[in-house]
Protein backbone atom coordinates (compact mmCIF):
# COMPACT_ATOMS: atom_id res chain seq x y z
CA UNK A 1 0.00 0.00 0.00
CA UNK A 2 1.65 3.33 -0.93
CA UNK A 3 2.08 6.05 1.50
CA UNK A 4 1.32 9.53 -0.02
CA UNK A 5 3.73 12.33 1.33
CA UNK A 6 1.02 15.03 0.88
CA UNK A 7 -2.71 14.99 0.32
CA UNK A 8 -2.95 18.95 -0.94
CA UNK A 9 -4.36 18.97 -4.59
CA UNK A 10 -1.60 21.25 -6.51
CA UNK A 11 -3.08 23.79 -8.80
CA UNK A 12 -4.56 22.64 -12.14
CA UNK A 13 -5.49 19.81 -10.58
CA UNK A 14 -9.18 18.62 -9.11
CA UNK A 15 -11.25 15.79 -7.87
CA UNK A 16 -13.72 14.62 -10.14
CA UNK A 17 -15.90 11.77 -11.65
CA UNK A 18 -15.42 10.23 -14.59
CA UNK A 19 -19.02 8.86 -15.83
CA UNK A 20 -18.39 5.91 -18.66
CA UNK A 21 -20.73 3.12 -20.13
CA UNK A 22 -19.41 1.07 -17.08
CA UNK A 23 -20.81 3.42 -14.67
CA UNK A 24 -19.10 6.51 -12.65
CA UNK A 25 -15.04 6.20 -11.75
CA UNK A 26 -13.70 8.76 -9.11
CA UNK A 27 -10.91 10.27 -10.16
CA UNK A 28 -8.12 13.14 -10.32
CA UNK A 29 -7.87 15.49 -13.12
CA UNK A 30 -4.74 17.29 -13.82
CA UNK A 31 -4.73 20.08 -17.37
CA UNK A 32 -2.22 22.68 -18.46
CA UNK A 33 -1.47 26.08 -16.98
CA UNK A 34 -3.25 27.11 -20.03
CA UNK A 35 -6.39 25.14 -19.01
CA UNK A 36 -5.84 23.68 -22.96
CA UNK A 37 -4.45 20.17 -23.58
CA UNK A 38 -2.39 20.22 -26.70
CA UNK A 39 -1.01 16.56 -26.55
CA UNK A 40 -2.74 13.36 -26.37
CA UNK A 41 -3.93 12.78 -22.92
CA UNK A 42 -3.37 9.70 -20.19
CA UNK A 43 -4.91 7.43 -17.81
CA UNK A 44 -3.42 6.40 -14.33
CA UNK A 45 -4.33 3.40 -12.94
CA UNK A 46 -3.30 2.35 -9.50
CA UNK A 47 -2.75 -1.02 -8.08
CA UNK A 48 -4.50 -3.53 -5.58
CA UNK A 49 -4.46 -1.09 -2.31
CA UNK A 50 -3.90 2.03 -3.89
CA UNK A 51 -5.84 4.80 -5.50
CA UNK A 52 -6.05 7.71 -7.69
CA UNK A 53 -3.73 9.48 -4.99
CA UNK A 54 -0.97 7.34 -5.72
CA UNK A 55 -0.13 9.99 -8.34
CA UNK A 56 -0.60 13.12 -6.53
CA UNK A 57 2.94 13.75 -6.67
CA UNK A 58 3.07 13.51 -10.50
CA UNK A 59 -0.06 14.86 -12.01
CA UNK A 60 0.63 18.18 -12.01
CA UNK A 61 4.30 17.68 -14.03
CA UNK A 62 2.54 15.31 -16.28
CA UNK A 63 -0.13 17.75 -17.01
CA UNK A 64 2.23 20.66 -17.65
CA UNK A 65 3.57 18.59 -20.43
CA UNK A 66 0.23 20.03 -22.29
CA UNK A 67 -1.77 16.75 -21.54
CA UNK A 68 -5.21 16.10 -19.87
CA UNK A 69 -3.94 13.57 -16.88
CA UNK A 70 -6.39 11.18 -15.27
CA UNK A 71 -5.91 9.04 -12.41
CA UNK A 72 -8.31 6.59 -11.52
CA UNK A 73 -9.65 4.54 -8.13
CA UNK A 74 -10.46 1.42 -9.56
CA UNK A 75 -14.01 -0.17 -9.27
CA UNK A 76 -14.76 -0.81 -5.43
CA UNK A 77 -11.85 1.14 -4.56
CA UNK A 78 -12.12 3.40 -2.17
CA UNK A 79 -14.14 6.14 -3.71
CA UNK A 80 -15.32 4.48 -6.90
CA UNK A 81 -18.73 2.16 -6.36
CA UNK A 82 -18.28 -1.64 -6.91
CA UNK A 83 -21.12 -4.40 -6.47
CA UNK A 84 -20.81 -7.10 -4.07
CA UNK A 85 -20.42 -9.45 -7.17
CA UNK A 86 -17.07 -11.36 -7.48
CA UNK A 87 -17.85 -11.45 -11.19
CA UNK A 88 -17.14 -7.37 -11.68
CA UNK A 89 -13.27 -8.08 -9.95
CA UNK A 90 -11.76 -10.20 -12.20
CA UNK A 91 -8.92 -8.87 -14.37
CA UNK A 92 -11.13 -9.02 -17.40
CA UNK A 93 -13.80 -7.39 -16.05
CA UNK A 94 -11.64 -4.49 -14.59
CA UNK A 95 -10.18 -4.18 -18.20
CA UNK A 96 -13.02 -3.52 -19.60
CA UNK A 97 -13.94 -0.75 -17.42
CA UNK A 98 -10.59 0.42 -18.63
CA UNK A 99 -11.37 0.22 -22.28
CA UNK A 100 -14.74 2.32 -21.27
CA UNK A 101 -12.51 4.98 -19.66
CA UNK A 102 -10.53 4.85 -22.75
CA UNK A 103 -13.65 5.47 -24.60
CA UNK A 104 -14.71 8.45 -22.69
CA UNK A 105 -11.62 10.41 -22.04
CA UNK A 106 -11.17 9.88 -26.13
CA UNK A 107 -11.48 10.87 -29.07
CA UNK A 108 -7.64 11.22 -29.06
CA UNK A 109 -6.02 7.84 -28.22
CA UNK A 110 -4.96 8.17 -24.62
CA UNK A 111 -1.83 6.78 -22.90
CA UNK A 112 -2.05 4.29 -20.55
CA UNK A 113 -0.58 3.52 -17.27
CA UNK A 114 -1.18 0.93 -14.83
CA UNK A 115 0.53 0.66 -11.70
CA UNK A 116 1.30 -2.92 -10.06
CA UNK A 117 -2.34 -4.98 -10.30
CA UNK A 118 -3.03 -2.00 -12.49
CA UNK A 119 -0.18 -3.23 -14.52
CA UNK A 120 -2.18 -6.78 -15.25
CA UNK A 121 -5.23 -5.38 -15.49
CA UNK A 122 -4.08 -2.54 -18.25
CA UNK A 123 -2.95 -5.31 -19.89
CA UNK A 124 -6.20 -6.95 -20.17
CA UNK A 125 -7.48 -4.21 -21.70
CA UNK A 126 -4.79 -3.95 -24.40
CA UNK A 127 -5.29 -7.67 -25.17
CA UNK A 128 -8.84 -7.04 -25.59
CA UNK A 129 -8.21 -4.93 -28.57
CA UNK A 130 -11.75 -2.41 -28.00
CA UNK A 131 -9.63 0.61 -27.76
CA UNK A 132 -6.11 0.86 -28.74
CA UNK A 133 -4.57 3.33 -26.47
CA UNK A 134 -1.31 6.03 -27.27
CA UNK A 135 1.27 3.84 -25.45
CA UNK A 136 1.30 1.47 -22.67
CA UNK A 137 3.18 1.45 -19.64
CA UNK A 138 3.92 -1.07 -16.91
CA UNK A 139 4.78 0.29 -13.80
CA UNK A 140 6.47 -2.16 -11.09
CA UNK A 141 4.08 -4.29 -12.20
CA UNK A 142 5.09 -8.44 -13.24
CA UNK A 143 4.94 -10.63 -16.14
CA UNK A 144 2.04 -12.80 -13.49
CA UNK A 145 0.78 -13.96 -10.34
CA UNK A 146 2.61 -12.32 -7.47
CA UNK A 147 5.44 -14.58 -5.31
CA UNK A 148 7.14 -14.47 -2.21
CA UNK A 149 6.15 -11.60 0.25
CA UNK A 150 3.94 -10.14 -1.84
CA UNK A 151 1.98 -13.47 -2.11
CA UNK A 152 1.57 -13.97 1.55
CA UNK A 153 0.38 -10.60 1.97
CA UNK A 154 -1.87 -11.01 -0.89
CA UNK A 155 -3.23 -14.26 0.34
CA UNK A 156 -3.72 -12.78 4.00
CA UNK A 157 -6.53 -10.48 2.17
CA UNK A 158 -7.83 -13.22 -0.29
CA UNK A 159 -8.36 -15.13 3.17
CA UNK A 160 -8.80 -12.41 6.15
CA UNK A 161 -10.90 -10.18 4.92
CA UNK A 162 -13.72 -11.79 4.25
CA UNK A 163 -13.79 -13.00 7.50
CA UNK A 164 -12.49 -10.44 9.66
CA UNK A 165 -13.68 -7.18 7.37
CA UNK A 166 -11.51 -4.38 7.10
CA UNK A 167 -12.15 -2.94 10.23
CA UNK A 168 -10.70 -5.24 12.53
CA UNK A 169 -7.81 -5.53 9.95
CA UNK A 170 -7.05 -2.12 10.18
CA UNK A 171 -7.55 -2.14 14.25
CA UNK A 172 -5.76 -5.44 14.24
CA UNK A 173 -3.12 -5.21 12.11
CA UNK A 174 -2.39 -1.71 10.03
CA UNK A 175 -3.04 1.01 12.07
CA UNK A 176 -0.64 0.00 14.97
CA UNK A 177 2.11 0.09 11.74
CA UNK A 178 1.43 3.41 10.21
CA UNK A 179 0.61 5.02 14.04
CA UNK A 180 4.26 3.63 14.86
CA UNK A 181 5.66 5.29 11.81
CA UNK A 182 5.65 8.39 13.08
CA UNK A 183 3.24 10.09 9.84
CA UNK A 184 1.14 12.50 10.06
CA UNK A 185 -1.98 12.47 11.43
CA UNK A 186 -3.75 13.71 8.02
CA UNK A 187 -1.76 11.37 6.29
CA UNK A 188 -2.89 8.12 8.82
CA UNK A 189 -6.41 9.51 8.56
CA UNK A 190 -6.68 9.18 4.70
CA UNK A 191 -5.58 5.62 4.65
CA UNK A 192 -7.59 4.75 6.92
CA UNK A 193 -10.50 6.29 5.01
CA UNK A 194 -8.66 4.65 2.09
CA UNK A 195 -8.54 1.17 4.02
CA UNK A 196 -12.62 1.29 5.01
CA UNK A 197 -13.99 2.50 1.64
CA UNK A 198 -12.56 -0.67 -0.41
CA UNK A 199 -15.27 -3.04 -1.29
CA UNK A 200 -14.50 -5.69 1.26
CA UNK A 201 -15.38 -8.25 -1.72
CA UNK A 202 -13.90 -6.46 -4.02
CA UNK A 203 -10.79 -6.52 -2.44
CA UNK A 204 -10.61 -10.12 -1.80
CA UNK A 205 -11.51 -10.65 -5.31
CA UNK A 206 -8.87 -8.13 -6.78
CA UNK A 207 -6.25 -10.11 -4.47
CA UNK A 208 -6.96 -13.43 -5.88
CA UNK A 209 -6.54 -12.14 -9.07
CA UNK A 210 -3.43 -10.80 -8.27
CA UNK A 211 -2.41 -14.29 -6.88
CA UNK A 212 -3.70 -15.84 -10.49
CA UNK A 213 -2.47 -13.77 -12.94
CA UNK A 214 -0.92 -16.00 -15.94
CA UNK A 215 1.86 -15.03 -17.83
CA UNK A 216 0.32 -13.30 -20.81
CA UNK A 217 3.89 -11.57 -22.06
CA UNK A 218 3.93 -13.60 -25.26
CA UNK A 219 0.57 -12.44 -25.93
CA UNK A 220 1.14 -8.60 -24.79
CA UNK A 221 4.42 -8.86 -27.83
CA UNK A 222 2.94 -10.31 -30.37
CA UNK A 223 -0.07 -7.94 -30.02
CA UNK A 224 2.20 -4.98 -29.42
CA UNK A 225 4.04 -5.81 -32.77
CA UNK A 226 1.50 -6.23 -34.75
CA UNK A 227 -0.12 -2.62 -34.04
CA UNK A 228 3.06 -1.15 -33.28
CA UNK A 229 1.64 0.29 -29.93
CA UNK A 230 4.76 1.81 -28.06
CA UNK A 231 5.47 0.04 -24.37
CA UNK A 232 7.80 0.91 -21.82
CA UNK A 233 8.23 -1.21 -18.59
CA UNK A 234 9.34 1.29 -15.82
CA UNK A 235 10.16 0.40 -12.14
CA UNK A 236 12.14 1.15 -8.84
CA UNK A 237 15.45 -0.25 -8.72
CA UNK A 238 14.39 -1.73 -5.18
CA UNK A 239 11.43 -3.12 -5.89
CA UNK A 240 9.90 -5.40 -3.43
CA UNK A 241 6.98 -7.00 -4.94
CA UNK A 242 8.00 -7.83 -8.55
CA UNK A 243 11.52 -8.71 -8.75
CA UNK A 244 13.57 -6.18 -10.51
CA UNK A 245 14.99 -8.88 -12.58
CA UNK A 246 11.65 -10.22 -13.94
CA UNK A 247 10.94 -6.97 -14.81
CA UNK A 248 13.63 -6.18 -16.46
CA UNK A 249 13.30 -9.71 -18.70
CA UNK A 250 9.54 -9.05 -19.23
CA UNK A 251 10.72 -5.43 -20.84
CA UNK A 252 13.48 -7.41 -23.20
CA UNK A 253 10.55 -9.95 -24.03
CA UNK A 254 7.72 -7.51 -25.19
CA UNK A 255 10.66 -5.41 -26.90
CA UNK A 256 9.75 -2.53 -24.49
CA UNK A 257 11.44 0.57 -23.24
CA UNK A 258 12.57 0.25 -20.25
CA UNK A 259 13.23 2.80 -17.31
CA UNK A 260 14.91 1.98 -14.04
CA UNK A 261 14.40 4.44 -10.86
CA UNK A 262 17.05 5.01 -8.67
CA UNK A 263 16.26 5.33 -5.13
CA UNK A 264 12.78 4.04 -5.84
CA UNK A 265 10.85 1.09 -4.87
CA UNK A 266 7.67 -0.15 -5.60
CA UNK A 267 5.76 3.45 -5.49
CA UNK A 268 8.33 5.40 -8.00
CA UNK A 269 5.36 8.15 -8.40
CA UNK A 270 6.26 8.89 -4.20
CA UNK A 271 9.40 7.84 -4.47
CA UNK A 272 11.20 9.87 -7.06
CA UNK A 273 8.35 11.74 -8.54
CA UNK A 274 10.36 14.22 -10.74
CA UNK A 275 12.20 11.44 -12.53
CA UNK A 276 9.05 9.19 -12.79
CA UNK A 277 7.24 12.04 -14.77
CA UNK A 278 10.50 12.63 -16.71
CA UNK A 279 10.06 9.14 -17.93
CA UNK A 280 6.96 9.21 -18.81
CA UNK A 281 6.66 12.33 -20.53
CA UNK A 282 9.56 11.41 -22.53
CA UNK A 283 7.89 8.04 -23.52
CA UNK A 284 5.00 10.08 -24.37
CA UNK A 285 6.65 12.34 -26.43
CA UNK A 286 8.53 9.51 -28.29
CA UNK A 287 5.16 7.57 -28.94
CA UNK A 288 3.36 10.46 -30.34
CA UNK A 289 5.78 11.36 -32.30
CA UNK A 290 7.97 8.24 -33.60
CA UNK A 291 9.91 9.14 -36.29
CA UNK A 292 12.01 11.89 -34.18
Amino acid sequence: MSTPRFLKLPPGVRRTTIETSRGPFAALEALPGSGVPERRPALLVPGLTGSKEDFLGVLQTLAASGRRVVSIDMRGQYESIGPDDESAYTRAALGEDLTALLETLGPDPVHLVGHSFGGLVSREAVLADRVRPASLTLMSSGPSAVAGQAATKARSLRDFVPQLGMQAIWEIALEPDYAGRGLEQEIVAFIKARTLGNSEKGLACMANEILTAPDHVEDLAKHCADTSLRTLVLYGEDDDVWEPSAQAAMAERLNASRVVIPGAAHSPAWDAPETTATALISFWNQAENPCR
